[in-house]
């Protein structure tokens, strides 16, 4: 038996939380923003997570990211 409880993806985020979107493969396939956040620049200790686990920078202007 389970102890999982399935919860939809923006439920399980407080009102200013950031959501990193994962595929099966392991690779970053979008960054949620919260509502009212500068969909333009992700917060640093955000990006430092992005760049030393995923080894690109949402900061940098050459990077495509899926914006949700």
């Amino acid at each position: 038996m389970s102890n999982r409880v399935k919860l939809e993806f923006e439920n399980a985020l407080a009102k200013d939380d950031y959501g990193l979107i994962v595929g099966k493969d392991g690779t970053v396939k979008g960054i949620w923003i919260p509502d009212g956040e500068d969909q333009n620049v992700i917060p640093d200790n955000i990006a430092k997570l992005c760049i030393e686990h995923f080894h690109f920078d949402p900061n940098e202007k050459v990077t495509e990211v899926r914006v949700h």
